[in-house]
């Protein structure tokens, strides 16, 4: 019997992590740059040609032919431009040469990924330079086998045009405050202070043959019509069921996959949704989680090819049933194994969580529009504030036994006991009994307190999780270098720090809810809160530019108002191309597919209504006119409709301003476009399956 490879024995073989480096790089070399990397260190030009050398041959023994510096631009996904290792060939050999330039240093055409103004088309300079702190991999596909180089991506003039850049200047502006905080409170050992995020993936699988057949999935990711069949997911029956052999198949093939290139996915499992499952990985430091979702997303969407399956990662393919969501779970531990955010057995005494806990209510509450903003993307606009996901509203869930120590501390000064979960007793003398949470938990809530974490559950799940974690670094950076100033200046440390927790509580207390999220009651109560609720991207953009973000970004150099300006731009015009795209779609689809099969329909029923009269004098087909008659009606309300959306779509041709164009898209398009939905779905209902044009979601979501 053929004994089939361990994950121990095939995780990380395509990475060019310390196991390989310790092979192919010098014993000094790889001490320097282990160095490097952990203590966040410039990379010594001393060594770079060693370690260009080592990652070459390293590369080249797997088959490797070709590099490329792997970047995320603005686009939302990533971006690769692939080189050989051939150098000029010399008495008609070549030599296959990687220097230490080309690992460090790229120069991709700037100009044609979205910068927002900050490069002009004629401006096409822009440099991509090696991340050192997330490991090469190699992929292998049709084009062979390639070295992928994770690298950030700047303009000629330092402005970061990628999400990679931002985020690794937030996580040195976090880990200098956190450090301060750490500090404080007597540890000397600690050198550094790592965001670490672990964020469960969400997605549709469905048939690639169907797939095929709806041109709103192709052109869109999303289905632009679609009635729901006779079942959703109101059995509840899908979640966390036994998972389909041809899916298990998938998944299974995603796992090695993945695991070859050193991402532990661990978690996999169905979602609440037909069709609908979820992956996730075990918590890694924030850039390299950023890089490995989207190798993740890649990956799913490659595989699936080979399984005759569709991966679709928009947040909300299928109207009537939940969306997809990206959940970003994030804590702070230093490089001595402390997590800032444990609460321990006894949170009341824990001084120093209960300040870092403060300090980042103060952070959420100050910077609520922000974080929202910062999980704003167009499938998002259909699933935030549905009853399946996070309403729009931030807000901040601790549970009972944190919010009972808050209570304490705000009401009487002082926190003198925890609350704690007690015994979990099932009454089956078989089960064994066990020591429960001290608290429940929340679904309902988009940033939620997990044990030892935050749970972000905004994101959307083909969005790139750097923004979120950005905006995260870097608002509790502030709180806390705030809180620093304030307690270094303190003659009295434990009275101050004791002072600075209660009112912080008292302060922002507010931000803190544990009931339902999804209660129109809390709609109401957020509202006499003073809390702010945008439910649209669009209503959403703005907070990248308010003075309180501008000041925040620049003081801790994360991004200056000019690339906080380019990003309003380059968000508005995603948007209003997104909503482009769609409604172009709707109005081909509508005009070209479904009101001509309609016609033929009513035609059908026409034919029949004469021929049965015919037959059968005096006797009146009730049935067929009357059918007749409601398809007829919901066809001019379609043909109407569609006429409206070309319509608002040439007059949209005249506004040239991005925010005034995409708030018309938002306004006028999309109201118009689910005019012209609302009528079709209610056709589908209603003729002959044979006819309809394309394949229905019963077809999609259960024939997997």
């Amino acid at each position: 019997m053929e004994k089939k490879d361990t994950i121990t024995e095939i995780f990380g073989i395509n990475v060019f992590n310390d196991e390989a480096m310790q092979v192919y790089l010098p014993k000094a070399v790889f001490k320097k740059l282990k160095k490097t990397i952990e203590d966040g260190l410039e990379l010594d030009n001393d060594i770079a040609d060693s370690v260009a050398h080592g990652m070459k041959e390293w590369a080249i023994d797997r088959g490797a032919t070709h590099y490329t510096h792997w970047f995320q631009p603005l686009t939302g996904v990533t971006a690769e431009k692939h080189d050989s290792f051939i150098s000029a060939p010399d008495n008609g050999k070549v030599i296959m040469e990687f220097s230490a330039r080309e690992l460090t240093k790229g120069e991709p055409d700037a100009s044609s990924f979205p910068s927002g103004g900050l490069r002009a088309t004629f401006e096409a300079r822009g440099y991509t330079a090696w991340d050192c702190t997330s490991p090469a991999f190699l992929k292998k596909d049709s084009l062979g086998v390639t070295l992928y180089i994770p690298t950030a991506f700047c303009s000629y003039t330092g402005e970061a045009l990628d999400k990679k850049t931002p985020l690794l200047r937030s996580m040195q502006a976090i880990n200098t405050q956190a450090l301060r905080i750490l500090r404080l409170f007597g540890n000397t050992t600690a050198k550094r202070v790592i965001p670490s995020v672990g964020a469960e993936q969400e997605y549709f699988i469905v048939d690639r043959e169907k797939y095929l057949q709806r041109k709103d999935l192709i052109y869109t990711g999303r289905t632009l019509f679609g009635a729901m069949p006779p079942k959703g997911q109101e059995l509840e029956d899908h979640y966390f069921g036994s998972i389909r052999e041809r899916i298990a198949s998938y998944m299974n093939d995603i796992n090695h996959e993945l695991w070859k290139l050193g991402v532990p996915s661990k978690t996999q499992h169905n979602e609440v949704a037909p069709a609908q499952h979820e992956l996730a990985p075990v918590y890694e430091q924030v850039n390299i989680a950023v890089d490995h979702n989207q190798v993740t997303m890649e990956t799913m969407k490659k595989v699936a090819g080979r399984h005759g399956l569709t991966c679709l990662l928009n947040e909300k393919p299928f109207a009537g049933v939940n969306g997809s969501g990206k959940h970003n779970n994030w804590s702070l531990t230093s490089d001595d194994g402390i997590n800032m955010l444990n609460p321990g057995d006894t949170p009341h005494e824990n001084i120093q969580f209960l300040l870092v806990l403060a300090c980042i209510l103060k952070a959420v509450d100050k910077h609520a529009d922000l974080l929202r903003e910062s999980a704003a993307c167009v499938g998002n606009e259909h699933r935030l504030g549905a009853h399946e996901a996070p309403p729009a509203i931030i807000s901040v869930f601790l549970g009972e036994q944190l919010e009972d120590v808050i209570d304490q501390l705000c009401s009487t000064g002082e926190a003198t006991h925890s609350l704690q979960g007690g015994i979990l007793k099932t009454g089956v003398t078989t089960l064994p009994d066990f020591e429960k949470d001290a608290t429940d938990r929340n679904r309902t809530s988009p940033f939620a307190f997990t044990n030892n974490k935050f749970e972000f559950r905004m994101v959307g799940s083909s969005d790139s999780i750097a923004s979120p974690n950005i905006v995260l670094n870097t608002i509790v950076a502030e709180s806390f270098k705030e809180a620093a100033n304030e307690l270094e200046k303190a003659d009295d440390f434990d009275e101050a720090v004791h002072n600075m927790i209660k009112k912080l509580f008292i302060n922002h207390r507010r931000i803190v809810f544990n009931g339902n999220g999804y209660s129109d009651e809390w709609v109401r109560e957020a509202k006499r809160r003073g809390l702010s609720n945008l439910p649209s991207m669009v209503d959403a953009i703005p907070a990248l530019v308010y003075d309180s973000s501008v000041k925040l970004f620049e003081e801790f150099e994360v991004f200056t108002r000019k690339e906080l300006e380019s990003r309003v731009e380059i968000e508005y015009e995603a948007y209003s191309k997104a909503i482009n795209i769609e409604a172009k779609a709707m109005i081909d689809i509508a005009g070209k597919s479904i009101i001509p099969a309609v016609i033929r329909y009513t035609t059908r029923l026409a034919d029949s209504i004469i021929k049965l009269k015919k037959a059968m004098e005096g006797i009146e087909p009730y049935a067929q006119c009357s059918i007749l008659s409601e398809v007829n009606d919901h066809l001019k309300e379609s043909k109407l409709a569609l006429e409206n959306l070309k319509k608002y779509m040439d007059d949209v041709s005249v506004i040239t301003d991005v925010t005034e164009h995409a708030r018309y898209m938002h306004e006028v398009i999309v109201p118009a476009m689910e005019a012209l939905r609302k009528p079709i779905d209610t056709l589908e209902m209603i003729v002959d399956k044979d006819l309809w044009p394309m394949p229905s979601y019963g077809d999609l979501l259960f024939e997997v």
